[in-house]
This record gives C-alpha cells, sequence and structure tokens, in this order.
C-alpha cells in the first residue's frame, strides 16, 4: 500500500475510533482508564478487527462500512474487544480448545452489550439471539465465558447448530490470541485462528510475548476492571443497571482463588494417634542397644504421634432443585477424593453429610472411607421446596445437646446462596460453597466464608 493512501486510512480510522472513544466515555465513565488502555493501530493482515490486549488492531474497510452503516456497530466493537480485555479472555485460553473457547467468548461479551440500554451501544437483539440466552440460562444464571465453554465442550449442540451460533455472534479476529500463548499454534502463526471466518490467510507470524509480559497484561487488565468494578459500586453506584451483566461477570471473574485442598485443611484438628513417631524417636540409642545387647534395643519407637487430621464436620447440600445434581456430584466426587486419602482422616472420623431445603431432609453419617463411598454411589438431588439455611444450624445444635458432636470443626454448605441466613454465628467455621456458572453475588454473614469454585478448578484437583 502506498505510504500517502496508508497515512490517509489511519488518519480517518483515528477519527472514528476517537469519535467512538468519546460517545461512549459521555455515556459511560466508569469506563474511562479502559478506554485509554487501547491503542488504535491499523492492520491489513485481518478482514475486520481484533485486539492483542496492547492495540485494537483493525482493518480500515471494514472499520469505515461499519461507521457508515451504523455508529452504534463500532461503539459495540469498541467494547466488544474492551471486555475480551477486562475479562482476560484471551490470556486464559491456554490449554483450552479453540473453536469452543473463542465462541464461548464472544457470546459472553455480546450478552453484555445486549443487555445495555444506553443509546450509543443499544440494539434490539435478534430471536435468534434471544433463544440462545435463554437456553443458556437454564443451564446457568450468569453468562460467563468459562460457564458457556463447558456447556459446549458438553455436546450440547450438533455441529451445525454450532456453526449458526458462531454465524451470530463472532464479531471479531481471535487469531492475535495465538501470540499471548507461550507456543502459538503453527496453523494459527502461519494462516491465524481458525475459529475467526474473517482471518485474512496472509496473516504473518509474530514472536509470543514472554511469560513475564503476558504477566504483567494480564496483571494490567485485572487491575482495570478492579477499578471499573469499585467504581461501579461506589462513585457509581446508582448506574450499576447501565453496565448489565458486567458488574455480576466481573465480581466472578476476579474473586479470589482459594486451593480446595488447603481450604478443607481448616477443618481438621490436631490429636494423638496410635502410630510409630519417627521424628521423635532417637536412633543413636536404639542401634547402640542392639549392638551391646545384640537383638535388645534400649529404647523402643512412641507409639502415639501428635497429628492433624480431619475428625468431625458437616457436609450441608442444598437439595431445594436449585443446584445442579451433575456439580453436587461432581463437588462431593472431589471431596471424597481428597478426603479419602489416609492422611486426611482419622482412623475414627464423624461426618455428617446433611440433605435440606427449607428442612432438613436426611442425615447421613459417615465414619469411614466405605460409608462415604456408598453414599456417592447412591446419591442424587431430589428437589423438595424452598431453601432457608436456619434448620441446618438449629438441627446441629441438636445433634450437639445429644453429644452427637462434640468436636465439631465446621460447617461446609453447598448452595446456589438464595435462602435466608442465620443472624447468629454458631461457635464453628462455616464455609458457604457456590459453583461459579451458579453464582450470583451475595452477601453472606461476616462470620461465614464464602468460597466460590469453577469446574476447572475442581477437574484439577487430583
Amino acid at each position: 500500500m502506498p505510504g500517502a493512501l496508508k497515512t490517509q486510512l489511519e488518519e480517518i480510522g483515528r477519527r472514528i475510533w476517537n469519535a467512538s472513544r468519546n460517545e461512549i466515555y459521555i455515556s459511560m465513565r466508569f469506563f474511562d482508564l479502559a478506554l485509554a488502555s487501547l491503542e488504535p493501530k491499523l492492520n491489513l493482515n485481518t478482514r475486520s478487527i481484533g485486539t492483542d490486549g496492547i492495540h485494537i488492531l483493525y482493518n480500515p474497510s471494514y472499520v469505515i462500512e461499519r461507521y457508515r452503516a451504523d455508529t452504534v456497530l463500532v461503539n459495540r466493537d469498541y467494547l466488544h474487544l474492551l471486555f475480551h480485555c477486562m475479562f482476560r479472555h484471551m490470556m486464559n485460553a491456554q490449554d483450552r480448545d479453540a473453536e469452543e473457547w473463542n465462541l464461548a467468548c464472544d457470546i459472553a461479551v455480546e450478552a453484555i452489550l445486549d443487555g445495555m440500554q444506553q443509546r450509543c451501544v443499544h440494539l434490539v437483539p435478534s430471536d435468534g439471539r434471544e433463544q440462545i440466552y435463554e437456553q443458556l440460562r437454564s443451564h446457568m444464571k450468569v453468562l460467563t465465558a468459562e460457564g458457556i465453554y463447558h456447556f459446549l465442550k458438553g455436546k450440547h449442540l450438533s455441529y451445525g447448530q454450532f456453526l449458526e451460533w458462531r454465524k451470530e455472534f463472532v464479531i471479531d479476529d481471535h487469531s492475535f490470541w495465538e501470540y499471548l500463548k507461550d507456543e502459538p499454534s503453527s496453523k494459527a502463526a502461519s494462516q491465524g485462528n481458525n475459529s475467526s471466518p474473517n482471518q485474512d490467510c496472509s496473516m504473518q507470524k509474530q514472536p509470543p510475548l514472554t511469560k513475564e509480559k503476558q504477566r504483567e497484561l494480564a496483571d494490567k487488565w485485572k487491575d482495570i476492571s478492579e477499578r471499573i468494578k469499585t467504581n461501579l459500586e461506589t462513585i457509581s453506584k446508582g448506574r450499576e443497571e447501565e453496565a448489565g451483566d458486567m458488574i455480576q461477570m466481573l465480581r466472578i471473574e476476579n474473586r479470589e482463588k482459594q486451593d480446595y485442598r488447603k481450604f478443607l485443611r481448616r477443618f481438621a484438628v490436631t490429636k494423638e494417634e496410635m502410630r510409630v513417631d519417627p521424628d521423635s524417636f532417637d536412633y543413636g540409642f536404639y542401634t547402640y542397644g542392639l549392638q551391646l545387647y545384640k537383638n535388645m534395643p534400649l529404647i523402643e519407637p512412641y507409639e502415639f504421634q501428635e497429628t492433624t487430621k480431619i475428625e468431625q464436620f458437616a457436609i450441608a447440600i442444598d437439595t431445594s432443585g436449585s443446584c445442579k445434581e451433575e456439580l453436587v456430584q461432581q463437588f462431593l466426587n472431589k471431596t471424597y477424593g481428597i478426603l479419602k486419602e489416609s492422611e486426611n482422616f482419622f482412623k475414627k472420623v464423624d461426618i455428617h453429610i446433611i440433605e435440606c431445603d427449607a428442612k432438613v431432609q436426611k442425615d447421613v453419617v459417615i465414619r469411614s472411607q466405605e460409608d462415604l463411598k456408598r453414599y456417592m454411589d447412591s446419591f442424587e438431588v431430589r428437589g423438595f421446596g424452598g431453601t432457608d439455611f436456619r434448620p441446618v444450624f438449629t438441627y446441629i445444635e441438636q445433634l450437639k445437646a445429644k453429644k452427637e458432636l462434640l468436636h465439631l470443626k465446621g460447617l461446609l454448605y453447598f448452595t446456589d446462596g438464595y435462602g435466608i441466613y442465620p443472624k447468629k454465628n454458631p461457635g464453628y467455621e462455616v464455609a458457604f460453597i457456590f459453583f461459579k456458572q451458579d453464582y450470583i453475588e451475595e452477601q453472606v454473614p461476616s462470620w461465614a466464608i464464602k468460597l466460590v469454585i469453577g469446574e476447572e478448578e475442581l477437574e484439577q484437583l487430583k
């Protein structure tokens, strides 16, 4: 391309993106920092637009055509790319199937845009989109990229339906994301991401960012998204509705991740257990005795050792029907997998698995690994009625009064969060466990712990 023409197109592109940024800023000032964090850059190796987390990479013909058709389209494109960065979609693409992940990310950000009512971005969603959103919301409460990805991986769609969804939602070129991976695929390096129909086959290979640069970029966008969330929750509190589902998605994506295996150790107690304690045993006197008296040692190994293991705690499962059986089953399977390890269990344990909704429906006492295995084999969510957390706490107090739970260390309450919480601290540790794709921000009592777990985090538990 001649230099003069390129300069002219760059100037036109710059003016279009600046006009779009100003229009968005006037309507939604909480995007100020994010809007200033992507620099438009002409790129003829794509037929549409894309981002690498640093630039808005665009084909001028595409942008000019969109701007002529409707400025709202360019505004939505701007926010579409911005949301990919704010939710770090390109940084989280590692080890995921590219086709499903790319579509999931596009659906997630388009769902936010379709929920916004500001004139600068509002378009009436097509009937096809509304049907897709309805189908997805029957499986998850908030349309996050991770939740949609698991839906797509679950083979809920035929390949023909998958292609229809792509046609409906794919806006930008995700091939630029490949260069935020440690090792871009050779296919993507030569011709871009196959899941982006807008990709030009002349895509040139560019070196991937170093791990340090990737980390810096991810931290930068996490900080920006945290600031936007804080702004919406404080300074712009009355304008949360303008952000649609974005604020809820930010709360989910920016939550502090915890190691569930370490988390379970909070419910362990320290006591003596009958076993050889090699750490407190003096082998010098032992071998000296064998040498002096042949086969008679001077001392024997200690037969008791102080250990910290799980002895007594309770797991409450919300069976109101709001928690999906397969997710509860997966959670219990992973919990069982951790607990069954010999170093986590005392020989005598007392674990109550309490099924409940508006009242306690069932209490299964687990006193061995075999009991837990039998319960897991027959478990199912029955779905009785509404949710009230208080009966479980009342029931536990009754067990304590009967001296059946004298050493209760804590309670894990698996729920979707919709229910009546007790006002009083029960005197033992309580953790409310939420699944990420079902999670809606809930203010649990100050004395309780809130833990949000995603399917991928559970899958990583061995």
